[in-house]
């Protein structure tokens, strides 16, 4: 099928109303049960992770009942349309927690996530599996790929720059309430913009997608080894990105500090947000004109850690204070990141015709299922990691509903600055040793395995 406008931009809404669900939860979960609720940093961290293991074993299943789906609104819409409304009601109740002692709010916030996870990838799996199974040219495939990538960094750029700014005004001095008016209005916006995109993105009624056991369906997964380094590669991206996000909301407020912290983390996350789209939407076109896409994903991993680099070294030399000085690693990382997620997901989408050729199997929901469970899982690692690390440090928590800041030692504001520098640089330089020793899919490649398809689809015509 050729792409229309009106494809594209339904893509694109989807995109967007998704990811801010997802940043929400990904990036304030901890927070908002930690520091403001109260639970131990270590204890979230750890449900956290409880629930990737539990999507471990559901998103492939999903995968596969995808595959299996056929109604008259397609494939994939029925699991969109179901999944979107499920999951904004679980977000709803996920920041909407009950008062309950300790013991009570741990098992209700156990439940929830999970219930959060499961829904989530219900309707994550189907929307990205559709980039390959209702495109046939690489050109196509790169086109709603940028598309879905840059307008899902625009969803997750909105909550960033714009969550603490609500909860303060929404909630006044009580963060409690504030989260729980924030989350009901993206949990709106979430459902109007999958609605509208089930209503305007056209499913190929063409599409072929072969379906699998669940393990036949791992046996396939696995032989794919480019998938495989994708996926890997995806986990190290986003691990890195949601350590800086679940550090950095405790660096304003308890470092950076000022009764405006909420403003400057604000301003922090607009510009950075704004870096990130303007890197996938300006940046990348430029820098794929000159460069092949596996030069331009090398460049921005080592950008990225040049300029984590940079952050720890005005840490350290005592400019934590300066905002202007913190834009320029802060652009220079969002910008990365915005190039990094399209190329991801375009590498990702690559495989699939990679692995047809290879295994004579086109497992698009297989292969997207390992997407939505990979940066789930990457979300996971780092608010593990993030919890473990603000207990290691001592970090003492504001759970009063006074709107007072409790101060923290200077070896806390030492250790703060150690965590949400070096974690990040450790895990983007596995994913450039990774990458640079192992990833084979070129642009040449990618037009070879192109023809290759063609010529024995022809043949068997």
């Amino acid at each position: 099928m050729d792409l229309t406008l009106k494809q594209k931009s339904a893509f694109g809404i989807g995109a967007v109303g998704k990811d801010m669900v997802y940043a929400l939860s990904a990036s304030y979960a901890m927070y908002f049960y930690q520091d403001v609720l109260g639970l131990s940093a270590t204890f979230v961290g750890l449900i956290l992770m409880i629930a990737r293991i539990f999507d471990a074993v559901n998103d492939p299943f999903m995968g596969v009942l995808v595959a299996k789906t056929k109604t008259r609104w397609g494939r994939f819409r029925p699991w969109l349309f179901s999944g979107t409304v499920l999951n904004a009601v679980v977000l709803y109740a996920l920041f909407a927690a009950p008062h309950l002692e300790e013991a009570g709010l741990m098992v209700y916030f156990s439940v929830v996530y999970i219930l959060w996870g499961v829904t989530y990838t219900m309707m994550d799996i189907p929307y990205w599996s559709m980039i390959p199974a209702v495109t046939k040219t690489p050109a196509d495939r790169e086109t709603l790929s940028v598309v879905g990538r840059t307008c899902a960094g625009v969803g997750s750029a909105l909550i960033s720059m714009f969550t603490m700014l609500l909860v303060g005004i929404l909630g006044g001095d009580s963060e409690r309430t504030g989260f729980r008016w924030v989350a009901l209005i993206v949990a709106v916006i979430f459902v109007i913009a999958e609605i509208l995109c089930c209503v305007f993105f056209n499913e190929n009624s063409k599409s072929q997608m072969e379906t699998a056991g669940v393990k036949e369906m791992f046996s396939a997964l696995f032989r794919n080894d480019q998938a495989m380094i994708v996926v890997i590669s995806i986990v190290l991206i986003n691990s890195a990105l949601y350590l800086t996000s679940n550090f950095v909301i405790y660096f304003f407020k308890y470092d950076f500090g000022g009764a405006n912290w909420k403003g400057d983390y604000t301003l922090f996350y607009t510009v950075g947000g704004a870096a990130q789209i303007l890197g996938m939407m300006i940046l990348y076109p430029l820098l794929r004109k000159k460069l092949s896409g596996t030069g331009v994903f090398r460049l921005s991993l080592i950008t990225g850690l040049a300029a984590y680099a940079l952050l720890l070294a005005i840490c350290l030399l005592g400019f934590s204070g300066s905002l202007p000085l913190l834009f320029i690693p802060d652009v220079l990382i969002f910008a990365c990141n915005g190039m990094l997620s399209v190329l991801t997901t375009l590498f990702l989408s690559n495989s699939v015709d990679y692995g047809q050729l290879k295994t004579g199997r086109r497992e698009e929901s297989v292969i997207f299922s390992m997407q939505t469970f990979v940066v789930k899982a990457a979300a996971g690692i780092a608010v593990f990691l993030t919890g473990i690390g603000l207990d290691i440090i001592g970090l003492q928590g504001n759970t009063d509903e006074t709107g007072t800041v409790a101060a923290q030692s200077s070896e806390t504001l030492l250790g703060l600055r150690l965590m949400m520098t070096i974690l990040p640089m450790i895990v983007l330089a596995i994913a450039l040793i990774l990458f640079s020793k192992k990833f084979t899919l070129t642009d040449q490649r990618v037009k070879e395995i192109g023809e290759e398809l063609k010529a024995k689809e022809n043949g068997n015509g």
